[in-house]
């Protein structure tokens, strides 16, 4: 692995007075961050950007704003964002308190401060969050407006010790088979369910929008709003934004995915903690989609869905867009529950290039390190660096390539033999074929999962030039290699309970060392 020049250049202008509300506090993060820049990355990686926040101070209460958990400081927001837009920028502090409101849209160089002791609760009337032309899942579509959402802005931080919830619950279907009986029978107690009973709706507009895909895509603005519960809205929303600073907050029970950022440049999370419950639909944690230069740094998940997950656009609309997330240092953060511990894809059809992922912790995720993406797609994912994975009870795969997300894999399923096993007619390498290739996976410590590895290519764009290096994986079955064409391993030890450490599937030129 080559290790290239980089640049070691902070840049904080004399604006910034702090991250948080101490000179400490800042003088930590830059340490930090700092200490990420003398690490080898094997890519020439752009120096980090922190938000200039003018030191102009206001609180919520200067707005009326009241911490009782009931009123609603809606307007105390909107009066205090305004505040900050007239003096271009500063900080708005929460104390400690309950501040219960609807969506707080930011300003250009504002600060929000949750402070220890404070909870940012959004609220659960949903008639708060007009519905606005926006993306989800890598498409362009309709959504309410996220709780928190930001526009073109530059500047913009939310730091602290306190917690902002989204109150997900009054948003999110649920699958029976997520629930216990009893948790079950309670959900039955208000809301709806699908005509065979086995997913849950809070609202009967929530039921028809997912049922009904011609109310949701209506262009009749009155028949979306009949089904508006269905537009879920990310918890956080930041698109087409420069120099975003997230540091100390707790983000939790959001009504869809938990953390957004689109199109953005110079994005730093710090010491952040992502929080949802295990059983919430789309209940990711991060999706940076398309984003550039972006640090995650000392982070935790624990979420219902992907936790670190990397997107670029969806098919058409992704490869038209054509913006790659790239740039990224992912480096010393712990995943608890999630689908994936690091994902990328599968909307991933603008690509993925130089990210370096480093000292992560997964325990007890479904897939630790998981690349996912199916035909159509399209996008090149390439010069992904890992190093220094700590896994521990995986659900499922310790590794996992899976170019077959939407099903029809050609890998033998229980029950199938070679006679009747699934085949696709090929189709022609085109603009729509992913491509996985120059990745470098080192150091993994797995101790328990179902199994070491999973490499299912296409056969008409097999896997290559992926490598695994000084690694070991203690799992109930071994590696499987399908669709490859160029892998790597070495000094890597596979301790499988049943069968064979490695199984092959027109697999080519895997090289074991």
């Amino acid at each position: 692995m080559k290790t290239k020049n980089f640049i070691f250049a902070l840049t904080v202008a004399g604006l910034f007075l702090s991250s948080s509300c101490t000179k400490q506090a800042k003088c930590q993060l830059t340490e930090d961050l700092d200490v990420l820049y003398t690490d080898d990355i094997p890519f020439e990686m752009p120096s980090y950007q922190l938000p200039q926040i003018p030191d102009y101070k206001v609180s919520i209460t200067d707005f009326g704003g009241v911490g009782d958990g009931t009123t609603d400081n809606t307007e105390a927001f909107a009066k205090a964002v305004a505040n900050l837009s007239e003096h271009q920028g500063g900080e708005l502090t929460l104390p400690q308190g309950i501040w219960l409101t609807g969506p707080i849209s930011f300003t250009s160089y504002m600060r929000l401060n949750v402070e220890r002791g404070a909870v940012l609760l959004f609220s659960t009337d949903h008639s708060l969050y007009k519905l606005i032309e926006s993306t989800f899942e890598g498409w362009k579509a309709y959504r309410c407006t996220s709780p928190l959402n930001a526009y073109q802005c530059t500047d913009i931080a939310i730091v602290g010790e306190g917690v902002i919830d989204g109150q997900g619950d009054s948003w999110r279907p649920v699958k029976r088979q997520k629930m216990t009986d009893g948790q079950w029978k309670t959900l039955l107690k208000k809301g709806v369910t699908n005509e065979k009973g086995n997913m849950w709706f809070p609202s009967e507009g929530g039921r028809e929008g997912y049922e009904n895909a011609g109310l949701r895509n209506s262009a009749d603005p009155a028949v979306r709003e009949s089904v508006r519960d269905f537009y879920r809205p990310v918890l956080l929303s930041f698109r087409n934004c420069r120099n975003v600073l997230l540091s100390g907050v707790t983000f939790q029970n959001s009504p869809a995915w938990c953390l957004h950022p689109f199109c953005c440049e110079n994005v730093v999370l710090y010491k952040v903690s992502v929080r949802n419950p295990w059983y919430s639909q789309n209940g990711d944690g991060l999706d940076l989609e398309s984003c550039t230069n972006t640090i995650i740094h000392k982070c935790t998940f624990d979420v219902g869905d992907d936790a670190i997950c990397i997107k670029s656009g969806k098919d058409e609309e992704g490869r038209r867009l054509g913006k790659p997330t790239q740039d990224a240092l992912i480096v010393g953060n712990t995943v608890y529950h999630g689908h994936g511990g690091f994902v990328i894809g599968s909307e991933m059809s603008g690509g993925a290039r130089r990210l370096y992922v480093k000292n992560c912790s997964f325990i007890g995720t479904d897939v630790g390190l998981r690349f996912k993406s199916t035909r159509g797609r399209g996008g090149v994912v390439e010069d992904i660096f890992i190093d220094g994975i700590q896994m521990v009870d995986i659900a499922t795969d310790a590794l996992s390539f899976n170019l077959y997300y939407s099903g029809n894999s050609p890998v033998l399923d229980a029950g199938d033999t070679p006679d009747n096993i699934r085949m696709d007619l090929l189709p022609p390498v085109d603009e729509t074929t992913p491509i996985f290739r120059k990745i470098y996976v080192s150091n993994v410590s797995c101790n328990g999962a179902a199994q070491a590895m999973l490499f299912n290519g296409l056969p008409e764009m097999k896997l290559s030039e992926v490598e695994v290096h000084n690694s070991t994986f203690k799992s109930v079955r071994g590696a499987m290699f399908a669709q490859v064409n160029g892998v790597l391993l070495d000094n890597v030890t596979i301790n499988q309970e049943i069968g064979d450490p490695i199984n092959y599937f027109q697999a080519e030129n895997v090289i074991v060392k």
